[in-house]
């Protein structure tokens, strides 16, 4: 096959289960490539509540999302797994010789022994304002045009900012980019925020202090000024159509999640009520060499817990390297004895 990139493993979804996966699968030296509709690591995690403290990881009282995704990643880093960000898993096939082919909808096609799906509550992204040509300023470089989620706070130092939204990713990263930023604008169409209220409280106060943050309320997103691809401005208007201008650096839109199974459900892939069924001990759906791992998998006893999800992706990795080496003995070591590359 011309233009495709052969591996052992393609894991759909970079979320807190699928970044621990590539460790587990690492550890028994088998290598993966992740996919993931959003542009960067970190699903949910990253997206929805990226600086919410997590209580319920072991080892750890309180972590924040991001943290917990920022040591993910650096578990999974001694395997160079390779990434394949801001595309979603269109395509599944599998091959007369069993292997399975998957194409993303940017045309990456990759050709793997077996796929983990671990993509959260199903195949999702961030919702896109309906805003003309903003598709154009999605490919803008760091920290600039339209960004869905903040991958490295510092790309914002300087820079105008409009952030959209009434919920907590909106408030939060309003005061964390505050500190950095020339100027942040909220948008929001009503005065009443779905936020943390203490934030919301924190955020009024930056605001009546005369600091970089300005509420900009009632007002919702009404286009973009630009050259196609460096962003310039962001139009909003009022309930009355009366419209401002905004001079921005970059819009960071943040209204939630599409979630739905998406091209999921067309994969024959045995479902109950938008989850994928599997057996409880691999984590194997009903097509051989399919697993699927965390919210999004089924079964009875099922706990929808990120903990579990990480004891989902340990199982489902020694069923893969049973299912790709079938001849060979596992000879069990635990991790304190025989340590990660590099070390």
């Amino acid at each position: 096959m011309s233009n495709v990139q052969e591996g052992e493993v393609a894991i759909i979804g970079a979320g807190p289960v699928g970044l621990f996966a590539v460790f587990e699968l690492g550890m028994l030296k088998i290598t993966a490539h992740v996919i993931d509709a959003l542009d960067g690591p970190g699903g949910q995690c990253s997206a929805l509540y990226p600086e919410k403290p997590i209580y319920d990881i072991p080892a750890h009282p309180e972590i924040m999302a991001a943290d917990l995704i920022g040591k993910l990643t650096e578990q999974a880093t001694p395997f160079a797994p390779v990434y394949h960000y801001g595309q979603q898993v269109v395509g599944l096939e599998q091959q007369t010789d069993g292997r399975w082919l998957l194409e993303t909808s940017k045309g990456t096609r990759l050709l793997v022994k077996a796929v983990m799906i671990a993509g959260g509550v199903g195949a999702f992204g961030p919702n896109r304002p309906p805003l003309a040509g903003i598709e154009c300023y999605e490919n803008a470089g760091p920290g600039l045009g339209v960004r869905y989620m903040v991958t490295q706070r510092e790309n914002y130092r300087g820079k105008r900012i409009v952030i959209a939204g009434g919920g907590d990713s909106a408030v939060d990263w309003a005061l964390s980019l505050a500190e950095l930023a020339e100027k942040v604008y909220v948008v929001h169409r009503r005065p009443k925020f779905r936020a943390a209220p203490e934030s919301v409280a924190r955020l009024n106060q930056l605001a009546e202090q005369g600091s970089v943050v300005e509420m900009v309320i009632p007002y919702q997103l009404r286009g973009l000024q630009g050259d196609g691809s460096l962003l310039e401005a962001v139009i909003v208007a009022d309930l009355a159509g009366n419209e401002r201008r905004l001079d921005a650096d970059v819009l960071l839109p943040f209204f939630g999640l599409s979630m739905n199974l998406g091209p999921i459900a067309d994969w024959g892939l045995a479902l109950e009520h938008g989850h994928i069924t599997v057996t409880p001990e691999t984590c194997q759906t009903n097509l051989q060499g399919v697993y699927a791992i965390g919210d999004i998998a089924d079964y009875p006893g099922k706990l929808k817990l990120i903990l579990c999800g990480f004891s989902e992706a340990a199982m489902a990795a020694h069923a893969i390297r049973s299912q790709l080496h079938p001849d060979e003995e596992l000879h069990w070591e635990y991790s304190t004895t025989k340590g990660v590359p590099g070390e």
